[in-house]
């Protein structure tokens, strides 16, 4: 149980304390009345002694009696009708007053404790408690059973005042005689007939004569003895007297209690003067009717002496609230006395010395009468039943002899008759035992009176009388407790027992519920606070609920203060508590047990108490206008992920806005902030600028970037880095270092540590996610941006936000997206929603027709938006500590006006074959008002599309596109009449830069992936729209091709806060195969005079292969190879060596054609210092058309293929020095680099084969014709090259090296690469005649030619000695001889053609091979030596004939 402020001894002291009526003139009334107070009220304060009094026992032996204190009330009768032993309506009423009105104090003192993972916080002491049990401790009645509630004296008080006192003394006695003793009053009851009277003489010291008032006394002293009388003097405060004295109002503790507990109570219909006799923890008297018909008596007797809640006996006084009783008494004092009706003092006319001499006179009056009174009743009652049952002088004497002797066995309860009903004489000898236990326990002599109650027990027992026993069995038990030294234990069965039989037999459930209070306050001083608890509980009945709540909440208090305490009875019990607070009207007492509760069970898994508990929280607030505790416990319901089905959830939900439509004040400062639905703050998105336009008609916008799209980290790095390229062409191949890349949309994954920049008139869209965490679906409605704006300039326009939906149901999760538009700039900050939250009208909806559907029901409230931003993680401190950087997405600059780029993409293809050739259109659209300029593209795949060059060259495409079927995307002249196919090649020089490659650069002078796109007058003016032609090319690789395009443009206003605005674009490609390309360069074998005596400066041969590797997916009938074309810097194809019979080589699935062509270096005309950076374009018409390779988009795309021939060669670049300069650079000086170029460039082509085709396809059972081009870059002679790129093997994982790693080695020239530095070749007649008969040596001049094929000195080694030895070559060809010396050593400059003189010797006649003098070439002062390659050339075979 929870702490008291008196000791459990104290308690039970005072709840049983000699009881003594008063009885008052009206003129002693009168003089009381002064102070506003009656005679019993003006001794309340004093009636407990400060000091020790003195008896002796019957046994002679002085006993002390400490700390007395008395009840004085005054005397009223009423009828005597039988007692129910329940509390009547009136008696409820006014306990649940007394409760109420006890309320804990605000910043009370608060016991703290904890008990493993629990810290709660529980009030120390509970005064709603203490208060109840006095007051239903008050309420007691008077009982036949027992005499402790029995008035033991009567105090006749009469004033000095009076013409005749002794006559006043004389009718008072009188009066108490007739009510004690007639039989019609049974109440008030009298503890014995021989009542003590004690004559008190009341003098006023303001009025009165103080010299009468003592003789009068002293006639008294002569008349009822000195210690039967007194003379109290009071009221000696006087007007003159001294207003500075401050008085103390030591009444106002005890009369103002209860006025305080009722003053919400209506006021009766009839007011009815009663006298509140409660005296601290008194036991009041039973009330009983006035049975004087004078209103002389009336107004004397009247101020009953029952406590407002005793047991009723009569019929329930309409007017029985003690505010009404204090106010009816002091409304007539007042009237009479003071005529003051404003607050009311007490004691206004008494000093200090009239306090000090009524706390003699209660002093003097108990020492000396009431004392010697009960001394002298108890030897009287012990003589007498020492007597009557002819036992010894003592009953101490023979109490052992009693006690000691065989007991007699005791009949349970069970078996026992009802006798409750049992009544006895009041002379019998079993009461007198009780009488003297009584008087016993009254005076502390609790030894003799646990004898006495154990001896009066077992009478009662015996004879049955259950009511009686039970009284005994309690007091019994309280004696043995109250013992001083505990000489024996608590004998706590004792009341087990007397509750038991108050409770079943005796049906008196307030007698039982007393006994109850009484145990558990003495097991709980014992520490017994588990046998305290199930006492408790076990009191608990449906009768009463404020008491079943009490006793409930001690329980709870007593599982709490256990060693061990056990928290979660605690917290059930507390709630159980709560529970019957609530149903017995005790709202705050609940709400206290609640939130008591809730201390336990929050934060511990316990979803469903929980909710019950917050539940119960925000109804009980809600009722006791605590608005703010009502909402926070029901958005702890509604935001927790609760388990409860959707019907309770339902519930509470309706509760929920119920409190906030109904709860006046909550709305008044600002929005409240609402629990539902929740807000995933981190994945809010916020898109700026115009949501774009749909597709119209065959046009197809721009994807650019939306809030439909899922944001992807990889993706974005892509754009950034288009952005970056995009940027540094813009800026002449730097990157700004304010560069900051464009997001137009942000998210939690983006970078928002910026403010981002919106643009004036275009709206941000706003994505918020809501997530309902309960099982019914709640509407949105009037959902609107909470903003903040500061103007830059103080104009008047501001922003405005736009609703984006007027209703929104959320089942489980679901986005909504609102519009704000500034109109000025500044800066924005968006801070939340605002809306209006409201429930489907039943559970089984899901959603709503309209808003107003809900109107009824509906709150509006707000959201914040906080957004956490990114955690630090980058210093020391920011990496020991938790910080977070700022995320400023909802913080957004809103900037000047800026041009809007809109583009759509008109016959835009989504499937193509690998290098087929489309054309489409796109159509660039300025919708803002602003001028834009600057526009450029850079893309993923820059070889996928071509604007086409700015070269005068390039025919102008028409703006109003038509088919592409009946006209080529190619610009072709018809083939000249009567020209064989293959024969006639055009060259035409281009220079790189017409294309957007100058320098060698694939697209664009920013970088590869950059092109400026051609305006008319380089800017787009507002609403401005134009076409421009597009052409498309398919990836060289089959699949589906994911390519974006980003559009970058600038404002013509420059000087902005934005630098410029980009436009993305994705497209999905799937290609088809179409062919593969492979092709091989090899020398020829002509010597360098020969070629240029038929005009040719240098050749070789170029064989190219064709294979129609398409499957028929794309409906492709056949191929046609209409043109073969070549572009090299030096090198152009001549002429088709084997061209086919008909005009187009055609072929079918799976189907491969072999094409050859002679290849021949540039004219020295055409190889002028200018031209080296042209490329000469040669086009060998295979059809009956010749497409000029040098335009747009041939040119175009060649120059943007993917990996363009200069990319991977970069020691070509050694050919712009001049050719004199570079024979001499592989001297002992040169390096080992400069070697290896050398070398590798005698090796090299670097010619690119373009090979034009066409596709014939049935598309809607109609033949479409389809163009396309592939390319394949020759680098070296004798290497094969592909169309298609080989995929690369996955490298093997390489182990990691911890040491520095060494310089990679020198690159040499390898062995394949120094057998092409010369070129061989024999020249001798093909049949030679010799008459071996007369001569047997036949000599055949032969001369070796040999050419020097780098740029650099080569040395050379000749050896005849080398003979062909296999004996396949020995049957075929015969063996001959070279003749003269075996072995040359020579010396060749750079591109040197040399003769070398040879003879052979023949013996015989036959066909001999030539081919076998072995040529050994290395480069001037170098190392190694290596063979040539020309031992695999054809063999030169002669026919020697004999004449």
């Amino acid at each position: 149980m929870a702490q008291c402020v008196q000791s459990v001894q104290e308690f039970i002291q005072d709840s049983f304390v000699p009881m003594v009526a008063v009885l008052c003139s009206e003129d002693a009334e009168k003089v009381t009345r002064k102070n506003n107070l009656n005679f019993s009220e003006l001794l309340r304060p004093f009636c407990r002694l400060t000091s020790e009094g003195h008896m002796r026992d019957p046994n002679n032996q002085v006993q002390v009696v400490k700390n007395l204190r008395i009840s004085v009330n005054n005397v009223v009768t009423r009828p005597s009708v039988p007692t129910s032993g329940v509390h009547g309506p009136a008696q409820r009423r006014l306990l649940s007053e007394v409760v109420s009105a006890c309320q804990p104090a605000e910043g009370g003192v608060a016991n703290v404790i904890t008990a493993g993972d629990y810290d709660l916080n529980i009030s120390a002491t509970t005064p709603w408690f203490e208060a109840y049990r006095e007051s239903f401790l008050q309420s007691m009645p008077a009982s036949d059973h027992e005499f402790l509630n029995h008035y033991l004296a009567c105090l006749l008080v009469v004033s000095s005042s009076e013409a005749v006192p002794v006559e006043q003394f004389l009718k008072l006695s009188q009066e108490q005689h007739r009510i004690q003793h007639n039989g019609e009053y049974t109440n008030p009851k009298w503890f014995i007939p021989n009542t003590l009277k004690y004559y008190v003489l009341l003098h006023d010291m303001s009025q009165g004569d103080e010299q009468r008032a003592d003789s009068v006394y002293e006639d008294m002293k002569q008349r009822y003895g000195s210690q039967g009388c007194y003379l109290l003097k009071i009221n000696s405060h006087t007007a003159a007297a001294g207003t500075d004295e401050q008085i103390p109002d030591p009444w106002s503790q005890y009369l103002n209690k209860s006025s305080r507990q009722s003053q919400s109570e209506e006021p009766a219909p009839t007011p009815v003067v009663v006298n509140n006799t409660a005296v601290e923890n008194n036991v009041g008297g039973a009330p009983e009717m006035d049975g004087h018909d004078s209103a002389e008596n009336v107004s004397v007797n009247s101020l009953d002496n029952t406590h407002p809640l005793q047991l009723e006996t009569a019929i329930d006084m309409p007017g029985s609230l003690d505010s009404l009783r204090a106010d009816a008494v002091e409304t007539k004092t007042t009237t009479v006395y003071t005529g003051v009706a404003a607050v009311t003092s007490h004691g206004a006319c008494l000093t200090l010395n009239d306090h000090n001499r009524l706390r003699l006179f209660i002093q003097e009056f108990t020492f000396r009468g009431l004392l010697p009174h009960i001394e002298k009743n108890i030897r009287q009652l012990n003589d007498q039943l020492v007597s009557r049952k002819g036992l010894s002088r003592s009953l101490f004497s023979v109490t052992k002899k009693l006690f000691g002797g065989g007991k007699v066995p005791e009949k349970s309860i069970a078996e026992l008759k009802n006798t409750s009903g049992l009544l006895y004489h009041p002379e019998a000898p079993e009461l007198q035992i009780r009488k003297m236990a009584d008087l016993c326990f009254l005076v502390q002599h609790y030894e003799l009176a646990y004898s006495c109650y154990h001896t009066a027990k077992k009478d009662f027992l015996s004879d049955q009388a259950m009511l009686y026993a039970a009284g005994a069995l309690e007091m019994a038990a309280v004696s043995a407790f109250l013992q001083g030294g505990a000489p024996r234990p608590y004998p706590a069965h004792y009341m087990d027992t007397a509750i038991q039989t108050y409770r079943d037999v005796c049906k008196n459930k307030v007698l039982a519920e007393r006994c109850a209070l009484f145990s558990a306050e003495v097991l709980k001083s014992q520490s017994k606070y588990s046998d305290a608890a199930t006492l408790l509980i076990k009191m608990t009945s449906e009768d009463s609920d404020l008491c079943s709540a009490l006793l409930l909440e001690q329980a709870a208090h007593c599982f709490i203060n256990m060693r061990n305490p056990m928290v979660r009875k605690f917290a059930f019990h507390m709630i159980l508590a709560g529970h019957r607070f609530s149903k017995a009207g005790q709202k705050r007492h609940a709400l206290r047990c609640y939130c008591q509760a809730m201390q336990v069970y929050k934060g511990k898994g316990w979803s469903l108490a929980e909710d019950h508990i917050n539940f119960t929280i925000g109804r009980q607030s809600f009722t006791l206008r605590q608005p703010e505790n009502a909402v926070s416990a029901f958005r702890h319901i509604l935001t927790n992920d609760s388990q409860q089905t959707s019907t309770q959830q339902g519930a509470f939900l309706r509760e929920y806005l119920y409190v906030y439509r109904n709860v006046p004040g909550v709305r008044e400062v600002a929005l409240p902030q609402l629990p539902l639905p929740c807000i995933n703050s981190s994945a809010t998105r916020v898109y700026f600028g115009h949501e774009r336009r749909l597709a119209e008609g065959e046009k197809q916008a721009a994807t650019h970037v939306s809030l439909d799209q899922e944001f992807d980290r990889d993706l974005a790095a892509v754009w950034q880095d288009l952005e970056e390229q995009v940027v540094a062409a813009a800026n002449r191949g730097l990157v700004p270092s304010t560069f900051y890349p464009t997001q137009c949309c942000l998210n939690s994954q983006t970078d928002n540590l910026h403010f981002p920049l919106a643009v004036v008139e275009e709206p941000i869209i706003v994505e918020v996610a809501f997530r309902n965490p309960l099982k019914v679906p709640l509407v949105l409605s009037d959902l609107s941006l909470l903003w903040k704006f500061t103007l830059k300039d103080f104009s008047r326009p501001q922003p405005q936000d736009i609703m984006v939906e007027d209703a929104v149901t959320i089942s489980n999760e679901k986005e909504a997206r609102l519009k704000l538009l500034p109109r000025q700039t500044g800066q924005l900050n968006i801070l939340g929603l605002v809306y209006n939250l409201a429930s489907t009208p039943s559970t089984g909806d899901s959603t709503i027709n309209s808003p107003s559907a809900t109107a009824g029901t509906s709150v509006r409230g707000r959201q914040d938006l906080e957004i956490q931003g990114p955690r630090l993680n980058q210093t020391k401190e920011e990496k020991t500590s938790v910080s977070h950087g700022p995320d400023r997405r909802l913080d957004p600059t809103i900037t000047p006006p800026m041009p809007l780029l809109e583009v759509f993409f008109l016959q835009f293809p989504t499937a193509l074959l690998c290098g087929e050739i489309r054309k489409a259109y796109v159509e660039f659209c300025n919708v803002s008002h602003v001028p834009l300029c600057g526009l450029r593209v850079a893309s993923t795949h820059p070889d996928f599309f071509t604007f086409g060059s700015s070269s005068l060259a390039t025919p102008l495409t028409p703006l109003s596109p038509t088919s592409f079927e009946n006209c080529s995307a190619y610009k072709t002249l018809a083939t000249p009449p009567g020209a064989t196919p293959g024969s006639v090649t055009a060259v035409t020089l281009v220079s790189a830069a017409d294309f957007g490659s100058g320098g060698g650069g694939v697209f664009g002078t920013g970088g590869k992936r950059v092109a400026e796109i051609p305006l008319g007058e380089g800017t787009l003016t507002p609403g401005e729209s134009t076409q421009l032609p597009l052409w498309l090319r398919g990836p060289d690789q089959e699949g589906v091709h994911e390519i974006n395009f980003l559009f970058y443009y600038e404002s013509a206003e420059k000087g902005g806060k934005i630098s410029h605005r980009v436009l993305r674009h994705t497209v999905f490609i799937c290609a088809s195969r179409s062919l593969s390309i492979r092709a091989t360069a090899c020398r020829s074998n002509t010597l360098p005079e020969e070629e240029r005596e038929e005009g040719r400066n240098g050749s070789m041969l170029v064989f190219v292969d064709v294979e129609n590797i398409n499957t028929s997916e794309a409906g492709v009938r056949e191929f046609h190879i209409a043109q073969v074309s070549s572009s090299s810097k030096q090198w152009r194809l001549h002429k088709c060596i084997n061209p086919a019979e008909d005009k187009d080589c055609k072929l079918t699935t799976r189907e491969r054609g072999k094409l050859c062509f002679r290849a021949t270096r540039c004219k020295p005309h055409e190889a002028t210092s200018k031209s080296l950076e042209k490329y000469t374009f040669a086009d060998l018409s295979l059809g009956n058309e010749q497409i000029i390779s040098s335009t747009t988009p041939c040119a175009d795309f060649f120059f943007r293929r993917c990996q363009p021939s200069e990319s991977w060669r970069p020691l070509i670049a050694v050919e712009t020095q001049g050719r004199h300069s570079r024979s001499q650079g592989a001297g002992p000086g040169g390096g080992a680099e400069d070697i290896t170029g050398v070398v590798r460039k005698c090796n090299e082509v670097d010619l690119d084969i373009i090979v034009l085709w066409k596709a014939f396809v049935v598309e809607d059972n109609k033949q479409v014709i389809l163009e396309g081009q592939l390319h394949v870059a020759l680098q070296t002679i004798g290497k094969e090259a592909c169309s298609l790129t080989q995929k690369e093997e996955a490298q093997e994982m390489v182990l990691l090296k911890f040491k520095p790693e060494l310089p990679p080695p020198t690159t040499r020239p390898s062995m394949e690469q120094l057998s092409h530095l010369i070129k061989t070749n024999l020249h001798y007649p093909e049949s030679y005649s010799h008459p071996f008969v007369q001569k047997s040596l036949c000599m055949v001049p032969v001369t070796l030619m040999l050419s020097n094929c780098s740029l650099a000195q080569v040395d050379a080694i000749i050896d005849l000695r080398h003979k062909t030895t296999s004996p396949e070559s020995l049957e075929v060809h015969g063996s001959f001889t070279w003749l003269g010396q075996t072995q040359y050593k020579l010396q060749l400059r750079a591109q040197e053609v040399m003769r070398l003189p040879l003879r052979a010797g023949f013996l015989h006649a036959g066909v001999y091979n030539l081919g076998t003098p072995r040529v050994f070439a290395k480069l001037a002062d170098q190392g190694a030596m290596c063979e040539t390659s020309q031992q695999t050339a054809t063999p030169a075979l002669i026919i020697i004939n004999s004449t």
